[in-house]
């Protein structure tokens, strides 16, 4: 089975899998206005989102453990990062490359500042054991096991939340960049990075949550065994724009058909709120 990299959720999450996530802004499929309506109407946005935020604000805004219940919030482990930065990654199409610092776990645009976070799902269910063993070094048994052991640990979803800030009308841009970019690479792209090639194959639109200024929803099918999917949604506050991608590890998992999972939407919900 080819192996995609994903930022772990701390150690319980050995197997890595890159987290697939890229935006779609179309008004006709998905894109929609949220909890700003009534400010834009008065002719002003947001207070908390307004103004460019600097990473010590974006830390004060970005989602915690008591902010949202059943989930466990906490830094996004780097260790198996897909790349350092945004300048390792080389998109087979330049106009992909935004959807491809998403689904690398990087600001989707050139942002002034950016936080991230992880959340896990149903924390209480998380395994026991903990396999020690690198990826390179197991055998076919012992992947399976350790594939099954994050599934239960994990239970339906991880989702990574990120919160960057742009200058002037950056975070408006960064949206249209993505919406641009679904447009024209939603037959799929390949982004590289320290010389390991990754191949995304589909990308389609899916109905928003309608949070925030405007929002954008999609959901992204891996070239891997099993065509795993993964579902994301976009919206922006202000200047600053919050990005959430979720994966189900059981989608990953040898013979499994699992794609009717979305974005948890109390985590959204949690997160707008800090937002104002």
């Amino acid at each position: 089975m080819k192996r995609l990299a994903l930022p772990r959720p701390g150690a319980a999450a050995v197997v890595s899998v890159l987290s697939l996530a890229l935006v779609t802004g179309c008004s006709d499929s998905g894109s929609d206005s949220g909890s700003g309506k009534d400010d834009k109407a008065a002719g002003k946005e947001p207070a908390a989102a307004a103004k460019t935020l600097a990473k010590g604000e974006l830390e004060k805004l970005v989602i915690a453990t008591a902010d949202v219940k059943g989930f466990k919030v906490g830094p996004a482990d780097q260790s198996d990062q897909f790349a350092s930065s945004k300048e390792e990654i080389k998109v087979d199409d330049e106009k992909c490359a935004p959807l491809a610092y998403v689904l690398t776990g990087f600001a989707p645009g050139d942002s002034a500042s950016y936080v991230n976070r992880m959340a896990q799902e149903d924390p209480t269910a998380k395994a026991s054991a903990s396999p020690t063993k690198d990826l390179e070094d197991m055998t076919e048994e012992e992947m399976e096991d350790a594939m099954n052991s994050i599934t239960d640990a994990l239970g339906s979803t991880v989702t990574l939340v990120s919160l960057s800030s742009y200058e002037g009308d950056g975070a408006k841009e960064t949206m249209s960049s993505l919406s641009a970019a679904i447009e024209g690479c939603g037959g799929g792209f390949t982004a590289t990075a320290k010389e390991e090639p990754q191949k995304f194959k589909k990308v389609e639109a899916e109905k928003a949550s309608g949070n925030g200024d405007e929002s954008l929803a999609f959901a992204v099918t891996a070239d891997s065994e099993g065509d795993p999917v993964v579902h994301a949604e976009v919206a922006r506050h202000g200047s600053t724009v919050a990005t959430y991608y979720s994966i189900s590890m059981a989608a990953f998992a040898d013979d499994a058909e699992v794609s009717d999972y979305d974005v948890p939407a109390d985590l959204i919900k949690a997160q707008t709120a800090k937002l104002g």
